[in-house]
């Protein structure tokens, strides 16, 4: 990645994926000199913290480069080590703290940790994983019954993660046994009626729900324009609060999905709904997000974008009379690729770029709907032919 540079002097960042949440954060270094254990001066670079993870800012990192020169703090990988020859045996608890350390880059650590915090650390945390057995497992396993497949599923194999991880640094022996994977079926297909759709454009096009004693509520603009967009774009709730008013080319129609779930940024074509919808919020154009966050976040003057929006969501599912288990976001986008499959006018190719999914297998949930479609519209013809017969 690039060195950008700062106001302080040998402090500089990179651009990296950002933790806990969507978009980029920066990840700060310092560069200084200092001798090394054979006299010589060697010119050492280090990593002190990223932007929102670690709360770091060029003021902090120059504090940390000024007392790194003078002997005053150790590096992080001297404090790391520390920690290791401290904590040996290591538990499964102390795996974690060590695993996020070094794995603090990666997405999703925010949810791990919210796992480990609920399931994983009240019942095993204090275990080492070479006495791991089965039986230590039952009262997660126990637990997470009440839970969707897919949160079983993560939990555990968080688990195993944290256990692969010591193992691979040598800190710890794997149990005797295999920590089994429940299975779970994440195609869930949500779609909406003729008449939901109705009322839910209603709702969103007047940006007013009425409830039954005629009293009334004003939706979240920002609320409404994402599941329009959503419904019109197929886009992710992520990809619609992330977008840049520079990744919007009204002249050729093109909208740029930036760090999308594929990994690699996407293009995707502006629809004509999707065009009024963003062209509507031109006129609040003072930041370069078209989702800009409510409130500057704390000890962090750069611009940001809106994070969620999850209950103007759910007030306005509820309004419209949708299932309860109805994502709205996620619901949505489903609803524009099957609305486009049942067209029997739009291939799953088409579909998949569409929603930018890597694998044409996570498109195949559609074809159902599509050859459907196709065979009523076969049908018809079967249907005349048979009567010209007669």
């Amino acid at each position: 990645m690039r060195r950008l540079k700062t106001d302080y002097p040998g402090v500089f960042y990179r651009n990296a994926d950002r933790i806990g949440g969507k978009g980029i954060e920066r990840v700060y270094y310092v560069l200084f000199k200092k001798a090394g254990i054979d006299g010589k001066v060697k010119l050492l670079e280090e990593k002190v913290g990223r932007q929102y993870a670690d709360g770091m800012t060029p003021a902090k990192a120059a504090r940390i480069r000024a007392d790194r020169i003078e002997g005053r703090r150790k590096s992080r990988k001297e404090i790391r080590e520390e920690q290791r020859a401290d904590k040996a045996p290591w538990t499964i608890e102390s795996l974690w703290k060590e695993y996020k350390l070094n794995r603090s880059e990666l997405k999703g650590i925010v949810q791990d940790e919210c796992r480990f915090n609920l399931y994983i650390s009240p019942h095993v945390g204090k275990i080492y994983p070479s006495e791991l057995v089965p039986k230590d497992l039952d009262p997660i396993n126990k637990l997470l019954k009440s839970k969707s497949p897919a949160t079983a599923r993560n939990t555990l194999e968080l688990l195993r993660r944290i256990i692969n991880y010591g193992v691979d640094e040598q800190s710890c022996t794997a149990p005797n046994f295999k920590i089994k994977m429940p299975k779970v079926n994440n195609l869930k297909t949500e779609d909406l009626s003729g008449e939901q759709l109705e009322k839910l454009l209603r709702i969103l096009r007047s940006g007013i729900i009425t409830e039954k004693d005629g009293s009334q509520t004003i939706l979240d603009i920002d609320a409404r324009d994402a599941m329009l967009l959503a419904l019109s774009s197929g886009m992710r709730r992520g990809e619609i609060f992330r977008l840049q008013w520079d990744d919007l080319d009204f002249r050729r129609g093109f909208i740029n999905i930036r760090d999308p779930k594929g990994g690699t940024d996407q293009t995707i074509p502006m629809s004509d709904a999707a065009r009024q919808v963003l062209k509507s919020r031109l006129q609040d154009k003072g930041s370069p997000f078209v989702f800009p966050a409510k409130r500057k976040r704390k000890g962090n003057d750069e611009p940001s974008h809106r994070a969620d929006a999850s209950k103007q969501f759910r007030m306005i599912r509820d309004a419209a009379g949708l299932p309860k288990d109805f994502r709205p976001m996620h619901g949505l986008r489903h609803a524009f690729a099957s609305h486009l499959a049942s067209s029997g006018e739009v291939d799953l190719y088409t579909i998949q770029r569409l929603l930018t999914h890597k694998s044409p297998s996570q498109t195949q949930r559609y074809a159902h709907l599509r050859d459907e479609t196709l065979r009523n519209a076969s049908n018809i013809v079967g249907k005349l032919v048979q009567s010209k017969g007669e």
